[in-house]
């Protein structure tokens, strides 16, 4: 998997809660293979690290989750 920050929607925003960041101190373009996926899903499924936050541009969110109730 190929990350780079700079198509990041969220760059700086978030990044101060990525583990890309987190572990390696700075946003920028990275490759981690399967191995290395899977490590980082671990260690943050533990509260290790926090998730990758990479959001593509172009990826539309709702305005509010389904799960939230009004009212």
């Amino acid at each position: 998997m190929r990350i780079d920050c700079d198509t990041c929607a969220v760059r700086d925003v978030q990044c101060g809660d990525c583990v890309m960041t987190v572990l390696l101190g700075a946003p920028g373009v990275y490759e981690v293979d399967a191995g290395e996926q899977q490590a980082l899903t671990v260690l943050a499924d533990q509260g290790l690290v926090p998730r990758l936050r990479l959001v593509p541009h172009g990826v539309r969110f709702p305005e509010q989750p389904p799960d939230v109730k009004t009212g």
